[in-house]
């Protein structure tokens, strides 16, 4: 925390001296003045500096004020997407090919993007497979969404070849279940010990169709200016354009999730 703080500081101060450079600047090129020295420079930067030194509460105020507009810009964001998702009714719930659990036929259907090296995802993984159980009539779509690098492009690009085997919800809860780093070689290993053919998932995952359900769900993601995972959203199978789409950006837990799905029914 201290090292954060301390991180937090230094950004503060290199951002106000530079502000107070570029200030000076901006005044002499207004008078055709020349250039600000090096020397002038390194002034401007030890008064800044000695001020808040002095001054530490401008550094928390600055902080607090960030921190509320960056508060203020994800609730909008947040409230974009709610707004917009009826729109992408039919990407969420039936876009070819996605992964489907729980009743294929059910009224209610939950999408959840994630990523298997994502904490959160992982924290969902038992939610996920309790609410199924809970609900009968529940559709559930998976959205593979990697975005945190190479690995976890790889568990997608796995796991969806092993829906062409049958296998997807099985080998998708063992990777998110598996309580250790992912690498290329678990996520190979995972697939065996759940019985999967790996020689025929290796060549499946280098199929195009692979690749552009990936780039789809990527696609839909930024369309839906989606900044994290999980994401889920909850709304009838069939909703249309008009139809409301609720949207949550974050973990929940099961009780919550339930609320939102019987708000639905």
């Amino acid at each position: 925390m201290k090292s954060f703080v301390k991180t937090k500081l230094a950004v503060c101060l290199m951002g106000l001296a530079a502000l107070s450079f570029n200030a000076a600047a901006a005044t002499q090129n207004k008078t055709n003045a020349p250039a600000v020295s090096p020397a002038e420079k390194a002034k401007i930067e030890e008064v800044v500096h000695q001020y808040l030194v002095s001054h530490p509460e401008v550094l928390v105020e600055a902080m607090q004020v960030l921190q509320q507009k960056q508060y203020e810009q994800a609730q909008q964001t947040v409230k974009q997407t709610q707004q917009t998702a009826s729109s992408f009714a039919k990407s969420l719930f039936h876009q070819a090919n996605d992964p489907v659990a729980g009743n294929p036929d059910g009224k209610v259907t939950v999408v959840e993007f994630f990523d298997y090296q994502c904490p959160h995802c992982v924290d969902m993984a038992p939610v996920m497979s309790s609410i199924i159980k809970a609900n009968p009539d529940l559709r559930v779509v998976f959205k593979d969404f990697p975005i945190r690098g190479p690995v976890s492009e790889f568990a997608a690009r796995a796991a969806l070849a092993a829906n062409k085997q049958g296998k997807y919800d099985a080998f998708s809860h063992a990777l998110l279940t598996s309580g250790q780093p992912l690498t290329q070689d678990s996520v190979l290993q995972t697939a065996k010990t759940i019985g999967l053919n790996v020689d025929k998932l290796k060549k499946d995952m280098e199929d195009q169709s692979i690749k552009d359900q990936l780039k789809a769900n990527i696609k839909l993601a930024q369309d839906l200016k989606l900044f994290g995972t999980p994401a889920l959203f909850i709304g009838k199978t069939n909703a249309k354009g008009s139809d409301t789409i609720s949207y949550v950006p974050g973990s929940t837990d099961q009780k919550q999730l339930q609320s939102m799905i019987d708000q639905v029914k």
